[in-house]
């Protein structure tokens, strides 16, 4: 089924390539050039005056939106799989053995709802839009949280190449597919016990009387054949890149080819060491090869670059919404 994407430009494929080969470039890690306030007026300026932007988010980006994956948040909606299976964050608990596929897809309709269908609870993604809305600007992103079109970005300018919590695939590997699972992620919290508020939005009912398993028959089965289905995240060979993730893998790939002689702000976000490969060391090689172009990085105590481009660099260590915030 993928031999019909073959004409296409792949985007993603180029994009690791040149992770690959930052490898055998970069040798010694820079903090950047210049004093925070100096940083922050370059990061304004090139914001202002490049042709276009390339912006890079990884988890630290919806972390500083407040979607947080542990502590308050986590204990509000996740309290009961808590105390009794001991689990202690979303993340771990997208790991966990459940004894059956009742209280397995209770789990997941909660981690789908909480991170896919409500907005954070602080409106980064909406500021970040504001910087770049007035330029030509592109998001390549490992996060699955959607926030990017619930912020308002054009979604023809958007590459989740992870995949996406609001999708469902078939374990049948001939139905290269995805399927939206939002009216299935609805009825499984109803059955919950979740109640709406006066925003529509679900919540933990006063008496905190919910349910750890949905009824056998809510178990998501593909449209198509009636098979089993999992989410469309990547984790193996098995993830669909559907026609959607296709089209906006060759919508990168022409972006990156338009503007790589340009002024360009690659601007990285949130990305943290668990998949450099895709976003943090193809923006240092893009940035190594065209000297009219700026890297930035944003992160909360995760903020450097190489010292090979190190005069074309912006490192800003702190909270992304904060700083987005001082350059408003």
């Amino acid at each position: 089924m993928k031999e019909r994407y073959d004409d296409l430009p792949n985007g993603y494929q180029e994009t690791i390539e040149k992770g690959l080969n930052a490898l055998h470039v970069f040798t010694h890690i820079s903090r950047g050039i210049g004093t925070r306030e100096e940083q922050l007026k370059r990061l304004k300026d090139e914001l202002k005056n490049a042709n276009a932007i390339v912006i890079g988010a990884g988890a630290g980006l919806s972390t500083s939106a407040g979607l947080t994956y542990s502590g308050e948040r986590f204990d509000r909606y996740f309290f009961d799989f808590k105390r009794c299976f001991g689990i202690t964050d979303m993340y771990s608990g997208g790991f966990y053995p459940f004894p059956d596929n009742e209280t397995r897809w209770a789990w997941w309709a909660r981690h789908i709802y909480f991170n896919r269908y409500i907005d954070p609870p602080k409106p980064v993604y909406r500021e970040l839009l504001e910087l770049v809305v007035d330029k030509d600007h592109f998001v390549i992103t490992t996060n699955v949280d959607h926030q990017f079109q619930r912020a308002g970005f054009d979604k023809a300018r958007l590459f989740y190449t992870q995949g996406d919590y609001g999708l469902f695939q078939s374990v049948n590997r001939k139905l290269q597919k995805t399927y939206d699972n939002e009216e299935w992620v609805v009825r499984a919290l109803e059955a919950q016990g979740f109640v709406k508020d006066e925003n529509g939005i679900f919540q933990v009912p006063n008496d905190r009387d919910i349910q750890m398993r949905i009824p056998s028959g809510l178990i998501p089965q593909c449209p198509d054949d009636g098979s089993d289905v999992v989410m469309n995240l990547r984790s193996d060979d098995s993830f669909v890149e559907d026609e959607g993730w296709h089209s906006a893998s060759a919508a990168y790939a022409d972006f990156l080819k338009k503007h790589e002689n340009d002024r360009v702000l690659y601007l990285e976000l949130g990305v943290g060491s668990n998949t450099p490969m895709i976003i943090k060391f193809p923006f240092w090689q893009m940035t190594l090869a065209n000297d009219q172009a700026t890297y930035a990085c944003l992160n909360y105590s995760e903020a450097y670059c190489p010292e090979e481009i190190a005069v074309q660099s912006v490192c800003i260590d702190g909270d992304i919404g904060d700083t987005l915030d001082e350059i408003h």
